[in-house]
């Protein structure tokens, strides 16, 4: 499964590329108040409003540090695209499926997106499903509403 390949706090994550339409430097957010700690704000991506998401915040509730490393990976999923704040969005990773292992976590309702644990030679990189990762998260149908109302004022 190729994937793109990146850090949050210190562990290391990947998302299958059919996900991703680009990998980004970070630009400036407009901020939106009253909405989750982990939505940063909206950006601009290809004449699309996105909302986007901080990673680190959602898994560990401290945001990403805003450096030269830190990237915007712009996602789109069936029915929504948004922007995921990642550190060092390093590689795109071809990981054998057979490395592949099937995480007990999975069954755990809050971290259901973790899809799946590459164990490599000498690393560990967390799969996580990004359809998942936003049933998860409370309060996306009001963003996605948002969102939506955005678009048709555009």
């Amino acid at each position: 499964m190729t994937s793109v390949v990146f850090n949050a706090g210190n562990e290391e994550y990947a998302i299958p590329v059919q996900y991703i339409v680009s990998i980004e430097n970070m630009e400036e957010i407009n901020p939106i108040p009253h909405l989750p700690s982990y939505v940063k704000g909206v950006v601009k991506s290809r004449g699309e409003l996105i909302p986007v998401l901080d990673l680190a915040t959602i898994l560990y509730e401290s945001a990403t540090p805003m450096n030269i490393e830190t990237r915007l990976l712009v996602i789109h999923t069936k029915d929504f695209s948004y922007g995921l704040v990642v550190h060092e969005a390093k590689e795109i990773l071809e990981i054998p499926s057979e490395t592949l292992q099937q995480v007990g976590l999975v069954a755990y309702h809050k971290t259901k997106y973790f899809s799946a644990i590459a164990n490599l030679q000498d690393r560990l990189i967390t799969m996580i499903d990004p359809e998942e990762l936003l049933d998860v998260l409370e309060g996306i149908k009001e963003i996605k509403n948002y969102m939506a109302e955005l678009q048709q004022e555009a």
